[in-house]
């Protein structure tokens, strides 16, 4: 193929936003959930990168050195930028932790909080993270026996969904639409809608929207594959030429490309127009940083054709379970790792990087244990290990869990909702990241939810979070979040953050997933200083302590129509991690 063909594929790569990391998964726009009800205890209704809500790998990662506490990339919010306030002289856009601790100083906080976090899993050696480690006290390390007689054979650090009872773990999975095209293609395929009963009928009718769905995402996913794979080709091509042209001394930034000289060989001139034009349209700085941004691109892409809407993918005979039993509990294994714990280590340590070590990151909350439960892979969360996860937080001691997740099916919600409603009753505060397709959740599914598929009504311990930036003004939400005012109770800073890696690294994350676990850490903070307040009275604080922006005018996520930030959320804020702890003593001396 020659370079000048290259051209169109460049404009449809930049048009489709192949470059940039993440994707939205397909949706069903008719909900079969009710609007949510009108309470008393709700804050007035005017005020969740790409990623199903963030499944794992749909993050913008940059590996920074340990210890790194200030160095800030180019276009780069500072590091730890979530902890800032105008009080203490930094962004008024962050929630305002040191002023937080300020205010508590000279204080020990009252309780340890238990934070599960529901995700790929967590590194548990990681430097910022050993020692906040939740640890079953009534569980003896590697004697292959059950001690607590909990039903989990040695889960000293929590539990893993996604494995077998031998140590092999699942790690990419299918979509759920994936998932429920192949469930209903033999049955459905081809039938005759006049020869089917009423409730089949109901049922093709579904079929054909799920088999539209998944075929248009398949293709759009295989073009943009392909597409990403011709463009790696070219630069494969391209990049010795500009380095003879040029030299090796230096980056290959546009400045360069600019000073190529008449006397370079005219291929070397055509590839030096064409990686100008990419380098100007995505804003990336020089080659290398293309080349590695497209890199990335390719190994997303490859798991989405490869595994995620793949009918012949089924990773679940690993597991070992029966999957159809709804029922059944007790699958897996103690490994909390897993084979790629990235997005969950970045979630764990933005609720509780220790803060004192003088190492990597600060977590929000000091006196907190993370317990790991692994039941995220690299594809859609099942309904039964999402379900089985909850109910394995609550029965082991949990006061919060943190649901970096979602997707846009959930064909056994009602297994959930039951998981859901035990935690709720057990007054466990759950934290969900509203999702990153940049879409309204009010009227587009997405799961899991706190409103029941009964009708029955919605959790009361339950927080949906966006995603805020450290840019303010009219970029205050995030562009890739999802919003509600009915649905979404709050935002958070989830764009640009400073998170934990496995292996004691560090990089750069955006989603809602990153904004969810700075709630959950607010929320533990609270909680370990004020242990009397319940997790509705938790809620409350945070609810009603945002950092009002309600009346700013900010881009619509996924648009560039401006609203008012007010009309993205319950709240119309920010969560303010200072304001909640004042929030929350009010409550607490009455």
């Amino acid at each position: 193929m020659t370079l000048r063909r290259f051209l169109p594929l460049f404009v449809a790569l930049l048009l489709a936003g192949s470059v940039a990391a993440g994707c939205s998964t397909s949706r069903e726009t008719a909900r079969p959930n009710p609007a949510p009800p009108q309470t008393e205890d709700a804050p007035p209704a005017d005020t969740q990168e790409p990623v199903p809500s963030d499944p794992p790998g749909e993050e913008d990662a940059e590996p920074a050195p340990n210890g790194t506490k200030d160095a800030t990339a180019p276009g780069r919010a500072p590091t730890d930028w979530q902890h800032a306030s105008a009080e203490d002289g930094g962004s008024s856009l962050g929630i305002g932790t040191e002023q937080a601790y300020t205010f508590l100083e000279g204080r020990a906080p009252q309780d340890t909080v238990v934070v599960a976090v529901l995700d790929s899993g967590v590194d548990p050696a990681h430097e910022d993270l050993d020692d906040v480690l939740w640890t079953n006290a009534d569980e003896v390390p590697g004697n292959d026996r059950d001690d607590d007689q909990n039903g989990y054979v040695d889960d000293v650090h929590g539990w893993n969904f996604l494995g077998s009872p031998d140590g092999e773990n699942v790690e990419h999975d299918t979509f759920e639409v994936t998932r429920l095209y192949v469930e209903l293609r033999a049955p459905y395929e081809g039938a005759d809608p006049d020869t089917l009963t009423a409730a089949e009928r109901d049922t093709y009718r579904r079929y054909q929207r799920i088999k539209a769905d998944f075929q248009k995402q398949k293709q759009k996913f295989e073009q943009r594959y392909g597409q990403v794979q011709q463009i790696n080709s070219f630069l494969e091509q391209a990049r010795p030429l500009l380095e003879g042209a040029l030299g090796t001394g230096a980056p290959i930034t546009r400045e360069r490309l600019g000073n190529l000289g008449a006397g370079a060989g005219s291929r070397a001139r055509q590839a030096a127009r064409l990686v100008d034009n990419l380098l100007q349209q995505t804003g990336t700085v020089d080659l290398a940083t293309l080349a590695e941004d497209l890199e990335k691109a390719e190994e997303q892409l490859h798991t989405r054709v490869e595994y995620n809407f793949n009918t012949d993918y089924n990773p679940r005979p690993i597991v070992g379970d029966d999957y159809s039993d709804a029922t059944e509990r007790i699958y897996g294994n103690p490994d909390v790792k897993g084979p790629d714990a990235g997005h969950g280590t970045g979630v764990a340590s933005l609720i509780a990087a220790e803060r004192g070590n003088d190492l990597g990151i600060r977590g929000v909350a000091d006196a907190v244990k993370i317990m790991p439960v692994r039941a995220v892979p690299g594809g859609d969360e099942r309904d039964k290990d999402v379900a089985n996860a909850i109910r394995y937080a609550t029965a082991n001691g949990a006061d919060i869990i943190n649901m970096s997740f979602g997707k846009a099916y959930s064909p056994r919600k009602e297994v959930v909702d039951a998981a859901v409603q035990q935690a709720d009753s057990a007054g466990v505060l759950m934290v969900h990241a509203a999702g990153n397709d940049g879409t309204d959740v009010d009227t587009t599914d997405s799961y899991p939810s706190s409103y029941y598929a009964d009708g029955s009504g919605a959790a009361e311990n339950w927080v949906e979070v966006g995603a805020s930036t450290a840019e303010g003004d009219s970029t205050l939400a995030a562009s890739f979040s999802n919003y509600g005012d009915e649905r979404v109770d709050l935002f958070a800073p989830g764009a640009s953050m400073q998170v934990a890696r496995p292996g004691d690294a560090y990089g750069r994350a955006q989603g809602t997933s990153f904004a969810a676990p700075v709630v959950s850490g607010v929320a533990a903070l609270v909680m370990a200083y004020y242990p009397s307040l319940s997790a509705n009275q938790v809620k409350k604080a945070l609810l009603t302590s945002t950092t009002d922006y309600a009346g700013t005018m900010v881009k619509r996520p996924g648009g560039d129509e401006m609203v008012r930030f007010g009309t993205l959320s319950r709240t119309g804020g920010v969560v303010n991690a200072h304001a909640a702890l004042r929030a929350a003593e009010r409550r607490a001396e009455r």
